[in-house]
């Protein structure tokens, strides 16, 4: 399989650097897991989306969209669960 590539929107990038830097290290890996596993094991379709999938790490989700005819999937959002939903 086609590895991806992987754009991070700005909301994103904010929400990342307010994280404690254990949580961003473990945020960014399994960022750069997707690359290679766009859908990994647990990763769910958000109800009421088109393409816009989550991943839990830890307390916090990452969400993202995937364009599977150009090879890209872009982060829109990372934050705590309780949060994330807003």
């Amino acid at each position: 399989m086609a590895r991806f590539d992987i754009e991070i929107s700005r909301t994103a990038e904010k929400q990342l650097k307010k994280l404690p830097q254990a949580d961003q290290r473990r945020v960014v890996n399994a960022i750069r897991d997707l690359a290679d596993a766009p859908f990994p094991k647990g990763s769910r379709k958000l109800i009421g989306y088109e393409d816009v999938y989550r991943i839990r790490v830890g307390r916090y989700r990452i969400l993202y969209s995937v364009l599977e005819q150009k090879l890209i999937i872009i982060v829109l959002k990372i934050g705590h669960r309780k949060d994330i939903y807003r």
